[in-house]
């Protein structure tokens, strides 16, 4: 059943909302995507170009001579990627308000992909809400004690 949701940047500035019909998702290890994102990573949920309204258009990049990517020129969120001559667009799990509603289904560019960061299982875990310097930092950006 399809679904409208909701997500945008970091800052609010770019919004966008778009009909979803499924939880499908995947993961990009590909080179360009970790140069982009500074991370391992990236997971895209793939949906219709047409199916996406926004509020305010992201700012594009061309990250290469056949496709660009969306992103905040405030705040730096990245939102897209896109074919500029396909008929779907990729769009960041991050940015989405609820983000939890999806779950990879494949993998992409794993040529490039670093296995050791795929499986963290066993790793130790902190929450940032109970770290003591994180919150201190919080208490004195918002003058609260």
């Amino acid at each position: 059943m399809a679904e409208i949701m909701s997500g945008g940047c970091q800052c609010g500035r770019i919004r966008y909302t778009v009909t979803i019909r499924d939880d499908e998702a995947y993961l990009c290890h590909c080179r360009m995507c970790q140069r982009a994102t500074g991370g391992v990573s990236i997971a895209f949920k793939n949906v219709a170009r047409h199916d996406v309204a926004w509020d305010l258009q992201p700012d594009l990049y061309a990250s290469s001579p056949i496709a660009r990517r969306g992103f905040c020129r405030d705040c730096g969120t990245p939102i897209s990627f896109e074919f500029p001559d396909g008929d779907n667009i990729d769009l960041t799990i991050g940015s989405f308000d609820e983000p939890a509603r999806f779950r990879p289904h494949h993998h992409f560019g794993v040529e490039s992909r670093h296995p050791q960061w795929l499986d963290t299982r066993g790793l130790p875990e902190y929450r940032a809400d109970e770290h003591g310097p994180t919150v201190e930092r919080w208490k004195n950006a918002l003058g609260t004690s």
